[in-house]
């Protein structure tokens, strides 16, 4: 399959294609979608034309191709940690990144059918509030929760906030991010203004999954640039969106 940026600066012509299975290819990813910034959250999320976070199997895994596998690895690789909703944990039973950290964000604790390798589980970290320690640890299994990082993020009502979740990983040392998901959490990350970067993938295919990409929680408007766009041979599109009120333009 072939990558061509069709927007955004480039080595060589504007539109020549390229292969993400090749050396050459995936380094080329990783210069493409360097973050601009130390400190840096970006949205890595992919969606049908209709907007549809799922596709026929009612996970994600259906509206990708080894292309967008590609441009996932890349983003995973470049960030130092890759935040996740238990939710998709559960639904979609992540695996860990093969160089950062994974980040599962849990409000209540449960993370019964994760896919974590304990041999990874070093590079595991648990965020939730302090009452859904013993869930989240219990959940995990004794061979991951033996090696995996717990932080404690205070809470109101059960309800971590994203501000105080960002926060809580920077102090951590994990200070550039990627957010995976799911909808809801992509959502409460672009309401509370603390997003830089939106790298969306759409899936050339209509679907109504009722799984909207950025949750059903209604928030103001984001306005966003066109930094890079990318299609393959099965027009699939890869775009980069930078936040214009994001956080890069208020430091």
């Amino acid at each position: 399959m072939t990558l061509r940026v069709l927007h955004g600066d480039v080595a060589g012509d504007a539109g020549t294609g390229f292969s993400a299975e090749t050396d050459d290819g995936r380094a080329l990813l990783r210069e493409l979608y360097a973050p601009p910034a130390v400190d840096w959250l970006r949205l890595n999320l992919i969606a049908a034309v209709s907007g549809d976070a799922a596709g026929e199997d009612g996970t994600s895994d259906t509206l990708s191709n080894p292309d967008d596998r590609a441009v996932l690895a890349a983003i995973r690789d470049l960030a130092d940690g890759v935040l996740v909703g238990a939710a998709s944990v559960r639904a979609e039973g992540y695996r860990v990144p093969r160089s950062s950290k994974l980040v599962v964000l849990t409000a209540g604790g449960d993370l019964g059918g994760h896919r974590i390798d304990p041999d990874r589980a070093d590079r595991v970290v648990v965020v939730c509030p302090a009452a859904a320690v013993d869930t989240a640890t219990a959940t995990l299994g004794p061979d991951v929760a033996r090696r995996a990082t717990v932080l404690v993020v205070d809470d109101v009502d059960g309800r971590v906030a994203p501000t105080a979740l960002v926060a809580r990983l920077r102090d951590h040392g994990l200070r550039s991010l990627v957010c995976e998901g799911g909808p809801s959490l992509a959502g409460q990350l672009l309401h509370d203004g603390l997003v830089d970067e939106l790298c969306l993938s759409t899936s050339p295919v209509v679907i109504g999954s009722g799984l909207p990409v950025f949750g059903r929680e209604r928030f103001d408007p984001s306005r966003l640039s066109l930094t890079r766009l990318m299609m393959d041979d099965q027009s699939a599109l890869y775009a980069r969106w930078l936040v214009a009120d994001g956080p890069a333009s208020r430091r």
